[in-house]
């Protein structure tokens, strides 16, 4: 069955699919944590999704006592350590063995795979431009799958959680552009529609859909959501979109129509 069969079919699933994960694990951090060890998906008890989440989400080894105050701060230092023993124990009596552990520091072990290191690592190669043909695919981007640890309100979650979105927003729209370079001006559309619907108020993701509309030769697709940007900006802060993203109406369209896209035009509907 594989990973492919495990895993809501995503950008994540077929990242971990291309993998090699043949003798190692994936914690996979996207939605509820769980373990994907060979074609078996291991659930992780309630009592070390913390635990394991705090030590995938760090670089390198994590001092035990550091781990213990954080996810436990209202406890001593003694129940918090106690706490993380516990939590070890009941990753190891679920069969889950993907955390290396000494009196000072906890680790992943080696060839254990974290989805959202692998997710991390695509969006940095298209956005240092290294990205290869494999890369330039459309994810099925479901639900969760710029959510990491939905329902989590730890301080350190939030911080990555937030961290990760705005990582993954910006691959999004590196794909759209590498996709419209590609001919690919369909496959555009859609990687721009997924950052346009996490975030309609972001301009970055109005450009990359304009940009994709565009290459199709759809400009009345691109200029209805040109107006879309500019009635929400002019309602929600009162200014108008900027000169850049007007320029690529303003490129196409007759100058007796130019009004119409102008910042300077005071005169604007909003209905």
């Amino acid at each position: 069955m594989g990973l492919r069969g495990l895993i809501c079919p995503s950008l994540v699933s077929s990242l971990l699919s291309g993998s090699d994960l043949h003798n190692g694990s994936a914690v996979l951090l996207f939605g509820d944590p769980h373990v994907v060890r060979g074609r078996d998906r291991l659930e992780v008890p309630d009592g070390s999704k913390r635990l394991l989440a705090f030590v995938a989400l760090s670089t390198g080894r994590v001092d035990r006592g550091y781990a213990a105050g954080s996810l436990w701060p209202a406890s001593g230092d003694q129940r918090a350590a106690g706490n993380l023993r516990s939590a070890l124990w009941r990753l190891k009596s679920a069969g889950i063995d993907v955390l290396d552990s000494d009196k000072w520091a906890l680790a992943l072990r080696r060839r254990t795979a974290v989805d959202v290191g692998v997710v991390w690592e695509w969006a940095t190669r298209l956005l240092d431009g290294s990205a290869t043909e494999d890369d330039l695919f459309v994810a099925n981007w479901r639900g969760n799958t710029l959510d990491l640890l939905p329902a989590w309100y730890d301080d350190w979650v939030i911080f990555e959680r937030e961290r990760i979105r705005q990582r993954l927003l910006h691959a999004l729209e590196a794909l759209s552009r590498r996709l419209v370079e590609a001919g690919r001006a369909a496959d555009a559309v859609d990687a721009a529609m997924w950052v346009y619907s996490a975030d309609p108020l972001r301009e970055s993701a109005n450009r990359v859909l304009i940009e994709a509309h565009l290459a199709e030769g759809n400009l009345i697709e691109a200029h209805r959501i040109y107006q879309r940007c500019r009635a929400v900006t002019h309602r929600e802060f009162g200014v108008e979109p900027s000169d850049r993203l007007a320029s690529l109406i303003q490129a196409r369209i007759p100058p007796q129509r130019q009004a119409e896209v102008s910042p300077d035009r005071k005169a604007y509907s909003l209905s």
